[in-house]
């Protein structure tokens, strides 16, 4: 082979093999961070009550109870998880928490164990009562 196509043929399999170690990196990388683009934890919290809240950013209930995770999620901060999953970003967690609709809470032992499945929207004052009969105490009142 003159040295021209030799040389040619050497640089497109540098490009594929730079081509492949791409693929293979973006393929480890969903596996550790996710389609959805967020870092993936742990769900159920180990050691930890866990409340996940399975729901959509545009859905009309699950926006109505994203106010209130977000000040469950500040105030159980350290005594129990509270968790929303976009299951519209990232669709394979409806499969992976069997739901039917949205939103959906479960709710999970320190454990790890499923002890509660609510369908719809639900109100602060029926997580907080959760989370206690759970044995989490209720936050301080400010």
């Amino acid at each position: 082979m003159p040295q021209t196509v030799m040389h040619l043929h050497n640089k497109g399999e540098k490009n594929m093999k730079s081509r492949m170690l791409g693929y293979i990196i973006f393929a480890i990388s969903l596996l550790l961070i996710g389609p959805a683009g967020a870092v993936q934890q742990e769900i159920p919290v180990k050691d930890m009550v866990t409340m996940v809240d399975l729901g959509a950013g545009k859905c009309i209930p699950c926006k109505m109870m994203a106010p209130i995770l977000d000040k469950l999620r500040k105030e159980y901060a350290g005594r129990a998880a509270i968790v929303f999953i976009d299951v519209w970003e990232d669709r394979s967690q409806s499969q992976r928490f069997a739901i039917r609709s949205i939103p959906t809470q479960i709710f999970y032992d320190k454990n790890g164990k499923e002890i509660y499945r609510h369908e719809g929207f639900l109100a602060e004052e029926g997580i907080v009562a959760k989370l206690k009969e759970m044995g989490v105490a209720e936050p301080e009142k400010r």
